[in-house]
């Protein structure tokens, strides 16, 4: 089975090909199609975040005993980046182009940002303290429901 960084990793793509799907409909005012596209990052967002918020932070707290380390300041960002895909999606309801393309600005670099700090600091991190349980932790995080 993959390590923990290539199946998160993997998954930051996933999340990251939607985002821009949904970017660039928005950028040319294709409606229908950036609010289906934005529902589809919305709900994958939703599942990496779950994933790591219900099985990966919670099993690397408890190896390792850091519950305001690394995965605190993940959960943090989490938050802020839930309120800015709260605030697109407002925008994208009352079909706002500039207000939608400006917190998706935001988001991105936000996302980039974090993407980085997970896969180059956490997830490596996570594989060396965990990898006795990877594969069954891999399996939990796929069973959250989308």
């Amino acid at each position: 089975m993959n390590t923990i960084l290539e199946f998160m990793g993997g998954d930051h793509r996933a999340c990251d090909d939607f985002f821009a799907s949904a970017e660039d409909a928005v950028a040319k005012k294709s409606w229908d199609s950036a609010r289906s596209l934005f529902d589809r990052f919305q709900a994958e967002m939703a599942h990496h975040l779950a994933m790591e918020e219900e099985v990966l932070f919670p099993a690397f707290e408890s190896r390792t005993g850091m519950s305001m380390g690394p995965t605190q300041v993940m959960r943090s960002e989490h938050e802020q980046m839930r309120g800015l895909i709260a605030e697109m999606a407002s925008a994208l309801a009352e079909s706002r182009q500039d207000a939608y393309l400006g917190q998706s600005e935001t988001l991105n670099m936000l996302m980039q940002q974090h993407n980085l700090k997970e896969e180059n600091v956490l997830y490596p991190m996570c594989d060396q303290v965990l990898g006795g349980e990877r594969d069954g932790l891999i399996r939990s995080m796929e069973a959250i429901t989308r």
